[in-house]
């Protein structure tokens, strides 16, 4: 599932390391910052080290903390909600709406408190709810919208880039995504002074680089130029990765199209680039296994987090649920060749032709 490195990398590593130039983070994450800029269209971007750590710098420099709540999706990566607690906040778990697998914004609306502060939006495996509608919610109920748009880069909303409708948007390039750099994550706004507040809580809160004056609490939440020259190196390749996550989707879906077993959210691949290749069936535990057993990889949904340690709670959250038991993302990689995803649906095929099975 991972996007490879390959040799165009391992030249720009090579090429950095012979020229002497800074390892932390200079001029060459300038240019991967700008880079990632005028390809999701945001007037500002400032990389860091992860994608959690964006989550919660894009928090901190609005202002959320104790005392507030933020609206999480029950069904998300749980760093969605730890980036929350880290900022003294509480995590208000809601349910998912179903045809998106991305949060209820009608639930949404309905959970609103006096002390909610924001309502963090996830582009679960790159779709997106009505976006329109979602920012007009948090207009209309005076609350910020954060974006954790990790799982989309290259998706967007009737033509706009994920990440960008709201006050700000945090993707991520951790191993697994569309491109990476080992670890590291971004953060996008077109606010001048949200993008200079963010500047100053991953440098130290200084006062300006190379300055030891510092003007509000920060932490070394920063970038490498070692790093920058992998994402721009990956950068290169970036639409190809696109294009092939939705030939691949429209591929699967296709091979699995007669087997009534194997349910595909709807997807728009127009504008919607799939992280992952994501189907919901009524045995994913026993298929995992089946395929398992013949070499191929598969990885169940998240859990819902209100059942995690950290968060449990009682709730409904019924589509959650849902999806969670239900959800199975197979193998993904953009280098994967026609005839291998074909050989994978063939084994699906052949499991459900075995009879029915029901989950261990």
């Amino acid at each position: 599932m991972q996007p490879w490195l390959g040799e165009e990398e391992k030249k720009a590593v090579v090429d950095y390391l012979d020229s002497g130039g800074w390892l932390t983070e200079f001029r060459r994450t300038r240019e991967f910052e700008q880079a990632l800029a005028a390809y999701i269209g945001a007037r500002h971007v400032s990389v860091v080290m992860n994608g959690t750590v964006s989550l919660f710098a894009a928090l901190a420099a609005l202002g959320v903390g104790v005392g507030d709540e933020v609206i999480v999706p029950d069904l998300t990566m749980i760093a969605s909600a730890n980036a929350v607690l880290l900022t003294g906040a509480t995590p208000r778990f809601v349910d998912i709406d179903r045809a998106t697998l991305c949060l209820d914004l009608a639930e949404a609306e309905r959970r609103i408190t006096p002390r909610t502060k924001a309502i963090m939006l996830v582009s679960f495996n790159g779709r997106a709810p009505d976006m329109d509608r979602a920012v007009a919610l948090a207009r209309d109920r005076g609350v910020l919208l954060v974006e954790d748009a990790a799982q989309a880069l290259g998706s967007r909303w009737r033509g706009k880039h994920l990440g960008t409708f709201g006050a700000v948007g945090s993707f991520s390039f951790s191993s697994p995504k569309v491109i990476t750099t080992g670890q590291g994550g971004a953060l996008v706004t077109d606010d001048d002074a949200l993008i200079a507040a963010i500047r100053k809580i991953k440098d130290f809160g200084r006062l300006r680089d190379g300055v030891d004056e510092h003007i509000a609490l920060g932490y070394n939440f920063k970038f490498t130029d070692l790093q920058a020259v992998i994402g721009l190196a990956q950068m290169t390749k970036l639409d190809w990765r696109v294009q092939r996550k939705k030939e691949l989707f429209a591929l699967y879906r296709s091979e699995l199209a007669n087997v009534p077993e194997v349910t595909f959210v709807e997807t728009n691949l127009s504008e919607t680039s799939p992280w992952f290749i994501d189907v919901l069936v009524p045995d994913p535990a026993t298929l995992r296994q089946f395929l398992h057993e013949r070499g191929i990889g598969s990885r169940p949904f998240y859990p819902p987090i209100h059942t995690q340690a950290p968060y449990r709670e009682p709730g409904s959250f019924p589509e959650t649920e849902r999806a969670s038991r239900q959800g199975l993302w197979l193998p993904s990689s953009s280098f994967l060749e026609d005839r291998t995803v074909r050989r994978i649906c063939d084994e699906i095929r052949a499991f459900y032709r075995g009879g029915p099975r029901t989950s261990a």
